[in-house]
């Protein structure tokens, strides 16, 4: 991949309790939370957590809507349906996943074998929803 290829650079999810989504991320998930203590000390409007080096998931709350301005309509999109996010992961790191959210008795879809994706068919896959409710498929194709 070079340097000037299109990449995703991030994902805004509405969420009621970024902090505590934050938590949710970083211990079920596995994610790195970012800007936390700024967001709680209210220097920063929201917090993040890092995917990998290039991406981030934004944990926006929902009183942020108001001030999204730069398009029409665009603050109506707290709580617009977005049908699922997909992460892809190591064997090791998606095994390791689907362990932590069963230690906190997240729910977890059967295990799905096959699934196209980015880069062609996932070894296995599985869906999972955040406390916010927002659907999240964990995947991975070695």
């Amino acid at each position: 991949m070079t340097d000037n290829s299109t990449r995703l650079d991030h994902v805004v999810l509405w969420v009621s309790d970024p902090a505590a989504a934050a938590d949710f991320y970083e211990k079920a998930v596995g994610l790195e939370p970012i800007r936390v203590a700024e967001f709680t000390a209210e220097t920063v409007s929201f917090p993040s957590v890092r995917v990998n080096e290039e991406t981030i998931l934004d944990l926006a709350p929902h009183t942020l809507a108001e001030r999204m301005n730069m398009l029409p309509g665009s603050a109506d999109s707290a709580g617009h349906p977005v049908n699922h996010v997909c992460l892809s992961l190591p064997s090791d790191a998606f095994d390791a996943l689907r362990a932590r959210l069963e230690e906190r008795a997240v729910p977890v879809s059967e295990i799905a074998h096959d699934s196209y994706g980015a880069r062609g068919k996932a070894r296995r896959s599985f869906y999972f929803r955040d406390p916010d409710g927002n659907v999240f498929e964990a995947r991975h194709y070695e």
